[in-house]
Parts: structure tokens; C-alpha cells; sequence
């Protein structure tokens, strides 16, 4: 008879993973996961039941973690202009409480990340639209602030160019508000 499902195991040890994954990025195989967890391969190939498996439910937990920290980001303040709110997102975002999430999800933006999360990259753009409508006060407008943001944040990656980058947005964001 084998073992029952510990479904508290399970989530210790993605949390573990899930953390590894966010300071170091996946990795091409399970040794650094296992040696994370304190755990070995076939423990969490048998609770994930493959490498692949293991690597969407990592990618999963952290994508509910960014969804958490930046919805919160860029949720409307009474007490705020919301282009003060869009400047603290900016700041946070690409700042050391971001650049995790940016780092790991950057991959999956393009054709790459495909086979691990279909669809990706389209639910990494509806996520934000929502709280963006709401401070912008129109689709359109959220559609573009959108843009700018994914924009800018490709930028980053590719160049590290965080200087430019933070000129650039907030050069944006004075745009905006003599629109």
C-alpha cells in the first residue's frame, strides 16, 4: 500500500522551491530544488509529479504572490492622486521587493515559456488592467499606462539601465497629468 497524499509537505516544500525559484530563477534541473527543500528527487517528483509539473506549480505560487504584492501596488488610494500611486508602484516594482518577479517571469514573456504556462502571456497583461482601469478611469487609458509599464520593465531587463528607465516613466507620468 503506498503513502497517502501529505498535502502539508506538498505546499512546505513548494514554498521552499518557489523561493529558491525567486532569488536564483528555475533551474534546468531538480538538484538546486532539492537541495532547497532539504528534500531529493523522487520526494517531490512524487508530490509534483514531474520536473515540468514542479516548475508550473512554482511558476503558479509565484505569480499569486506578484498578483498579491503589485495588485495592492496599484490599487486606488482615497487619500492619493492615483499618479502618485502609479510613481510608488513604479519604484516598488522595479525595486527589491519587483525585481524577483520580474526576473523569473521575464522568460515567459516570450515564445520560450510557452510549453511551461500556455497563455502566459496574456493573462500577465488582463491581470493589471483591472486596478489600472479603476485609477485611470478608462480601458483605454489603463491599456496604454499597461503598455508603458511593460514597456519600460523589458527595457529594464534587457539593459539594467535603471537610471533611464525610472527618468522615463516618471516623464510619462508628467505627461499624463498635463493631458
Amino acid at each position: 500500500m503506498g503513502r497517502h497524499p501529505q498535502p502539508e509537505i506538498k505546499q512546505r516544500l513548494l514554498d521552499a522551491c518557489t523561493d529558491y525559484a525567486l532569488e536564483h530563477g528555475l533551474p534546468d534541473r531538480l538538484g538546486p530544488l532539492t537541495q532547497a527543500t532539504g528534500s531529493s528527487s523522487r520526494m517531490l517528483i512524487y508530490h509534483f509529479g514531474t520536473r515540468d509539473g514542479l516548475l508550473r506549480e512554482i511558476l503558479g505560487q509565484a505569480r499569486e504572490r506578484q498578483l498579491d504584492v503589485f495588485t495592492d501596488l496599484l490599487r486606488v488610494r482615497s487619500d492619493e492622486p492615483y499618479l502618485t500611486t502609479l510613481s510608488r508602484a513604479w519604484s516598488a516594482m522595479t525595486g527589491p521587493r519587483g525585481r524577483p518577479y520580474l526576473r523569473l517571469f521575464g522568460r515567459l514573456h516570450d515564445s520560450a515559456g510557452e510549453p511551461l504556462w500556455p497563455g502566459f502571456r496574456e493573462a500577465a497583461t488582463t491581470d493589471w488592467l483591472a486596478p489600472l482601469e479603476e485609477g485611470m478611469g478608462s480601458l483605454e487609458l489603463a491599456t496604454v499606462v499597461l503598455a508603458v509599464i511593460r514597456g519600460l520593465l523589458m527595457d529594464l531587463d534587457a539593459t539594467g539601465d535603471t537610471a533611464r528607465t525610472d527618468r522615463a516613466w516618471h516623464a510619462f507620468l508628467a505627461t499624463i497629468e498635463t493631458a
